[in-house]
């Protein structure tokens, strides 16, 4: 690959890295595993709700899921729900065509398998109120989705990469903590998913930073000091948030140094010396921000401890 002194067309660069993506899907293909839903459910817990089957309402005192974990599993879900809106706005960015477009539909349809388990483990073992749970999907899923950067095709890879691997950092430690060995394990095998998911994007994008190096430190840098979950939407989000945060589920510092950093570490961007002026630039606003974030979350876990201490 060469390097560009020119800024790059959208189009030019989706073309340039067709054979990265080609490689990528067969990578991808080779070390997925398939696996099925229904089996990482409890079934013989499930007994009838209210309703037409006659059976009993949700009550509070049925769950045995942590707290937080639950609040956790119900953002996760609804976060996986959005799913025709993520696949409208990727097959809108990288295309329905070649290697891209194979891609796209793949990713869909592995993705499918979370909301599936998801929903139905929290359903059999009342882990949370169902008719709460779809009357949320409902309001969630009838605001869309829109991905905070537009159509800007380096924007949504550099976003996809880090949002895959939080997505794999959240399930897992919400299943650490929800105190189910049942739940942990069926979390475990969607985070599976969720960092092959995320290999292929920091793989994808590794070799973007080799063709167009300034702009896409741009979309990274962008990314970065502007990142959101594509759940922040949800009812409720904030205090949601909150809650999984003081659990240590997902928190600043978790963001920072299970998300941010080893992918940042791995496209080498602060040891880049394909930069011009403009890329060493944006270079740096990205070193600050990252150093005021880590002094935020560092903040954070200093309130936390104190306020646990206070509860002790």
């Amino acid at each position: 690959m060469s390097l560009t002194s020119e800024p790059t067309s959208t189009k030019n660069l989706l073309m340039e890295l067709e054979p990265v993506v080609a490689a990528e899907l067969d990578r991808h293909l080779s070390v997925a595993r398939e696996w099925f839903p229904h089996q990482y459910v409890p079934w013989s817990r499930g007994r009838d709700f209210d309703g037409p089957m006659d059976g009993e309402a949700w009550s509070l005192e049925h769950s045995t899921v942590a707290p937080a974990a639950r609040e956790a599993l119900v953002v996760n879900l609804l976060t996986e729900d959005n799913l025709p809106g993520y696949h409208r706005e990727i097959s809108t960015i990288f295309g329905r065509d070649g290697a891209w477009g194979t891609w796209v539909d793949r990713w869909t349809a592995e993705e499918n398998r979370h909301g599936i388990v998801i929903r139905d483990y929290l359903t059999v073992t009342r882990a949370v109120d169902p008719v709460a749970l779809e009357r949320a999907r409902m309001r969630h899923m009838q605001g869309g989705y829109q991905a905070d950067h537009g159509t800007k095709m380096l924007h949504g890879l550099a976003y996809v990469a880090f949002q895959e691997l939080a997505t794999r950092v959240s399930h897992r430690n919400t299943g650490s903590l929800s105190g189910d060995p049942v739940c942990e394990r069926m979390l475990a095998r969607v985070a599976a998913d969720e960092n092959l998911h995320m290999l292929f994007y920091r793989n994808t994008l590794a070799a973007a930073l080799e063709l167009a190096p300034d702009q896409t430190m741009r979309a990274i840098t962008d990314v970065v000091t502007t990142f959101q979950m594509p759940g922040h939407t949800i009812d409720g989000f904030l205090r949601k948030s909150v809650a999984i945060a003081n659990a240590g589920i997902y928190d600043l510092r978790v963001h920072l140094d299970d998300v941010l950093t080893p992918i940042l570490r791995q496209w080498r961007v602060f040891e880049l010396e394909s930069l011009r002026d403009d890329g060493n630039r944006v270079r740096e606003e990205l070193a600050e921000f990252l150093q005021r974030l880590g002094t935020t979350a560092n903040r954070f876990l200093e309130r936390r401890a104190q306020q646990a201490a206070q509860r002790s």
